[in-house]
């Protein structure tokens, strides 16, 4: 099930991005303030993916950046990243806004997803992303979809 976060899931939300951090190496830097880093500013909405009772996926919106989106290791492949993803682009869609994002080279499942959903990547670059961490970079853009 997909809803929208509640400031309750929180908690529920940093053990999950835990999880994915020690499994992925994402995020890249633990942040000191991971409540904090799952609610930046200019958040729009975000919502959690929820299996048996408990969470174990995470997306946010902010303006029309798709962000903050995972998946706990143990529920991947169960299509619950590409349920978070259309979540986040149909609420895109609602608001008028051409969603993009941004995802580490490295990162090649969240990848595979984006380009599986038709997701085109516009550029590549390097990001300094300090404690000497350099980092390739894609930025992708949504295609429009048509309603049907």
């Amino acid at each position: 099930m997909i809803r929208r976060r509640r400031d309750t899931d929180l908690d529920a939300c940093v053990a999950v991005l835990a999880q994915v951090h020690t499994h992925s190496g994402y995020p890249h830097h633990w942040p000191d303030d991971p409540p904090g880093w799952l609610t930046p500013a200019g958040l729009s909405a975000a919502w959690v993916a929820e299996a048996d009772g408990r969470i174990v996926g995470h997306a946010a919106l902010c303006g029309n950046e798709v962000s903050r989106l995972y998946v706990d290791p143990a529920a991947r492949g169960t299509g619950l990243g590409l349920r978070l993803l259309r979540t986040v682009e149909e609420e895109a869609a609602a608001r008028g806004l051409a969603p993009v994002l941004e995802v580490q080279s490295t990162n090649t499942d969240a990848i595979a997803l984006y380009e599986r959903r038709g997701w085109v990547r516009r550029r590549t670059e390097q990001q300094d992303w300090g404690r000497g961490a350099v980092v390739t970079v894609h930025h992708y853009e949504a295609v429009a979809r048509s309603a049907h």
